[in-house]
């Protein structure tokens, strides 16, 4: 009995004590103002899943899949390493690298919807060792993307210049293949 006393006080005690220290942390801080910079970058991002040489390759494919002819069917994994140019050729200056993953989620074969993960890294010029991260889902377009549509993704962080980044980045078709799947795009970074 005089065990379990003692055990009842030391618990009242700790219970007591711990309101204490823990207002000393929650005491909010304030740091000095931040300056956040704005900017702004076009270039161009290049997808290429066929050929002799693809920037893009199947991962994985779902077995129940129904439509496996289609350029990018259902519930697809892919991997990418997809060259950035300063200009909407494939053979214009190379100034970085997209690497990352994206699944296709579109049921309808005629449609591409995916979420995708990419790190835009430079490797040359003003950025040059720096990187952005993308994570967004690119919304529902037919596969042959018209220069019309541009899709608006997420900016959720960076390293280097770019480190903590938060904004978006506007997609536009410049060139692509319904055949290979291949395709170029213009992207707008702020």
């Amino acid at each position: 009995m005089e065990k379990q006393m003692v055990f009842a006080w030391v618990m009242i005690f700790c219970l007591a004590i711990a309101p204490v220290y823990g207002q000393h942390y929650s005491k909010p801080i304030k740091l000095g103002g931040r300056v956040e910079k704005k900017t702004r970058l076009r270039f161009f991002y290049h997808d290429f899943p066929g050929g002799k040489n693809p920037t893009t390759v199947l991962l994985a494919q779902a077995n129940i899949t129904q439509d496996f002819f289609s350029p990018s069917p259902y519930s697809s994994l892919y991997a990418m390493d997809d060259p950035l140019t300063i200009g909407p050729e494939r053979t214009s200056t190379t100034i970085g690298n997209a690497q990352g993953l994206y699944i296709a989620l579109s049921r309808d074969p005629n449609k591409f919807t995916a979420v995708l993960y990419a790190d835009f890294a430079f490797t040359t010029g003003r950025f040059n060792g720096s990187s952005f991260s993308l994570f967004s889902r690119y919304p529902p377009t037919d596969f042959v993307p018209s220069p019309d549509i541009i899709c608006e993704m997420a900016i959720v962080g960076g390293r280097g210049a770019f480190k903590m980044a938060k904004g978006f980045a506007l997609l536009r078709a410049t060139s692509s293949n319904a055949m290979t799947g291949d395709a170029s795009l213009e992207v707008n970074v702020t």
